[in-house]
């Protein structure tokens, strides 16, 4: 969402959707650029965002739109929403 509301010239959208002890996170934005992970290098400083970001979650998805581009990811959570673990079979 930082680099949406950074970089994009225009609006962005957050849309979160919860489901099955995930969480699906979608940014849209008007910059048709669609992002790339860079090689690993320790020594970088800085453009480690995308790295971290497909490390953590479950899924990394992105699309062109017919105006701008989507990212969504799924991450998932702690707990589920009726308090079981998440992951874990009980």
């Amino acid at each position: 969402m930082t680099n949406a509301y950074e970089y994009a010239l225009g609006p962005c959208l957050l849309d979160l959707e919860l489901s099955g002890g995930a969480v699906a996170i979608s940014v849209w934005d008007t910059d048709p650029t669609l992002q790339a992970a860079w090689a690993a290098d320790p020594g970088r400083i800085g453009r480690h965002g995308l790295e971290i970001v497909i490390a953590l979650c479950l899924s990394f998805e992105i699309h062109r739109e017919p105006v701008g581009k989507r990212v969504r990811t799924t991450n998932g959570l702690a707990d589920d929403p009726g308090g079981q673990p998440a992951g874990r079979v009980m």
